[in-house]
This record gives structure tokens, sequence and C-alpha cells, in this order.
């Protein structure tokens, strides 16, 4: 039998700049859908487990997007559960060597790969000193997994692209799904977000208009309020990682407290609108800067789309507020992904920037 051979011939595809990312954004639908479906059981286990031990506050720990994704948890624990958060200095731990009474204290580690040391050594530490320790991750055999007592797998699959897309609409999910968990409900508003994502993701001619707009912008500014804010964060977040683009991302109430002076009529002002209550606290700000002449980029409802300079339409109506950031990450993803090939560069390899970032 004659032995085969690899075909010689080279896959143009793995030429192609932002094809891995590309990638990974598209699975998304499937990943939130097997969350749903497999892994929703697990994650309310876990909360039923942890509830019944009636933590007194939580502390979130995290590094880079999926620092934005406890922001996002920390703003469900404080609304739908009325539970005190904060999110962690690890520094105070692993520089100083401080080690506070975490007894009854619910610390949730958030990290995509569980793999970095200042993350694992103070999930350590605080357990040593009392804290129901809870590792949210995309590895279940990772080091943070190992010494967390207890863990979420995110289940996004292995994640090659260099800026993380699937891993944090995952870790959005699962974290909203287990803060459900924790008051007993059974996250039934989180159904809708698979097919709507891919209808979102299906709008990608619509966003490389939208780069071919700011493909050339020295700077730019996100802002939103609420359970938006961790979205203007990770959207900064993923434009400079991939595009270089400097992007400061505000609160919509701090923007006003002196950032605003920096707004003016080249700049692109990007605002998340979520409609609900974030939203609604949004509209001063949005004033503002419409009356300041800001190049005004909105992402949320039609109401708001029509009263911007351009924007991208969110499918809002009958979505609850607290699972729309899920949704609303998506475009912004896109557009950090096309702005950064219009501008000639490749979004799978940002430079300087490792998988796995070994913070101490």
């Amino acid at each position: 039998m004659t032995a085969l051979t690899p075909d010689p011939t080279p896959d143009p595809q793995n030429d192609v700049p932002g094809r891995i990312m590309a990638r990974e954004m598209a699975e998304q639908p499937a990943v939130l859908r097997r969350i749903l479906e497999e892994g929703a059981p697990g994650i309310r286990q876990v909360a039923r487990e942890i509830a019944a031990r009636k933590p007194r506050f939580v502390l979130l720990t995290a590094r880079g997007t999926s620092d934005n994704a406890a922001l996002y948890a920390k703003y469900l624990l404080e609304i739908r559960l009325g539970l005190p958060c904060g999110l962690t200095s690890m520094s105070t731990t692993t520089a100083y060597g401080a080690r506070p009474d975490l007894t009854d204290v619910l610390v949730v580690t958030v990290s995509q790969s569980g793999g970095s040391p200042d993350l694992v050594a103070s999930t350590r530490a605080a357990r040593e000193a009392g804290a129901i320790t809870l590792a949210v991750t995309n590895n279940p055999g990772s080091p943070l997994a190992g010494v967390s007592e207890y863990h979420v797998d995110i289940m996004a699959g292995p994640e090659k692209a260099l800026p993380a897309t699937k891993t944090y609409t995952a870790s959005l999910l699962a974290l909203y799904l287990f803060v459900e968990g924790l008051r007993g409900g059974d996250g039934a508003p989180a159904k809708v977000l698979p097919d709507l994502a891919e209808q979102l993701l299906a709008r990608q001619d619509e966003v490389r208009a939208l780069a071919a707009r700011y493909r050339f912008a020295e700077r730019m500014v996100i802002t939103s309020r609420g359970y938006g804010y961790p979205t203007a964060k990770e959207a900064a977040l993923k434009l400079m990682e991939t595009s270089y683009i400097p992007a400061l991302s505000y609160s919509g109430a701090d923007l006003l407290h002196g950032p605003l002076a920096m707004v003016d009529n080249v700049s692109p002002v990007i605002a998340v609108v979520t409609d609900g209550k974030g939203g609604e606290a949004l509209q001063p700000v949005l004033d503002r800067l419409r009356g300041r002449g800001a190049d005004l980029f909105v992402i949320g409802p039609r109401s708001q789309v029509e009263q911007a300079s351009a924007g991208f339409v969110l499918p809002t109506e009958g979505v609850a507020e607290e699972v729309q950031p899920i949704l609303e990450i998506i475009p912004l993803q896109l557009l950090a992904h096309e702005i950064t090939i219009a501008r000639g560069q490749d979004p799978d390899a940002p430079r300087a920037l490792a998988k796995v970032t070994e913070t101490h």
C-alpha cells in the first residue's frame, strides 16, 4: 500500500490577516449554545453550593479582558443580589504580602488560561485566609482551577488568536448564569443570545463600511454607563491591542468630570447605549457630546443610532438589559478586526503580546 503524503500546496487562507480572530468570532453563537445546553446545570450546582454558604462580600480578581468580564459580574452581583463587591489589587497580596481576613468572603478569579502566576498566588492566599474561592476559566486543568475550591468551565474551546473574543462572551454568559444561580433564577433571558449573536455576525459588511470611516482615527473615546461600561472598556482594549489606536474608555459620568474637554469634531466617540436604565443614565452625556459637535458613533437601539453621526443598531427589543453586553461587544470586536485590516495590520498577532501573560 502506498503511503499518503501531505499535499505540498499551501493553503492560501493561512496568509490572510485576521483569519484566526475571524474564525473565533464566528464560533461565538455555538459557544453560547454549548454553555446554555451543557454547562448551565454545572454552573447552577456550583452557585447553589456557594449560596448555601452565605458569602458576606465578593472580591473579583482578573487581568485584561477577564478584568472587564469581572466588572460585568460586579454590576450583576450588586444590582441583582445587592451583594457588595470589590475588584482586588493583587499586588497587595503578591508584592506586599498583605493577608486580610477573608472569612465568608467569596473570591471569584476570572482567567481565560488560568495560568498567570499572580492570579494563582492571590487565589491561593485568599483560600488560606478563609475565602470561598471560585475560578472561572477556559481550562479546567489549569493551575488556577487547581488551587480554587470551585471551578466554572466557560467551554469556549481553544482560542489561538491573541485578541480574546469568544472567551470574553463565554465568560460573560458563564458569570451571568452563576449570578442567576446564586439568586435561584434559571437564566432564561439568556436563551435568545445565540440566535441574536448569529444575526450580528452576519452584518460584517455593515461593520466594514464603518471601519473605512474610522481607519485613520488617531484616537477614540468610548463611553457607556451601567451594564454597558464593561463593554466600553473591552472595546477600547480590543482597538488598542489590534489596531494600536489609543482608545480611552470612560463611564459617562466620569467623562463629564474633565475628560469631555478633549472631545472635538475630529476624534470619534463611540457610545455603547444599553436599552434600559444604563442607557437612560447616559442621555445627558449624549446630549453634551452632540452639543460639542462630536463625531458620535452609537451602538444601541435604533432610536439612539438615528440621532448619531453613525452607528450600529442592536436587536434589543425583548432582550433583558443585564444580558445585552454579551451582544454589544460583538460588533465592536468586528470593528476592531476590520479597522486593523484596513490599516494594513494583522489582528491575529499584535506586536509585543503573548496569549498567556505571566504577571507576578
